[in-house]
């Protein structure tokens, strides 16, 4: 008594091979479609998040560096020893 089948294991053989193809080509769909999705992103100019991190901290930077600034231009302007401005007529040649 014959326990295997030719047939069968004919037919097991290439409902494997078959199925492997159809995985193989649901792969090379995602890996396409994963493709366009980041050629998509890539034309609408987005950039990532930790380049978003980067210039809101630059810019947090900025506006404090800036109040600061700020604070101190004030100070020297009511400061006793803050230089007078001087009125320069024009065509005036600088003194030496």
């Amino acid at each position: 008594m014959q326990t295997k089948s030719p047939a069968f294991d004919d037919l097991a053989n290439l409902m494997t091979n078959a199925f492997g193809a159809v995985k193989g080509v649901g792969d090379e769909v995602k890996a396409a479609g994963r493709a366009r999705a980041e050629a998509f992103i890539a034309d609408m100019d987005l950039v990532s998040r930790d380049e978003f991190e980067v210039v809101k901290m630059m810019a947090a930077n900025a506006q404090t560096e800036i109040a600061e600034l700020k604070a101190e231009i004030a100070k020297l302007k009511t400061s006793p020893k803050a230089p007078k401005k001087r009125a320069v007529k024009p065509g005036a040649k600088p003194k030496k």
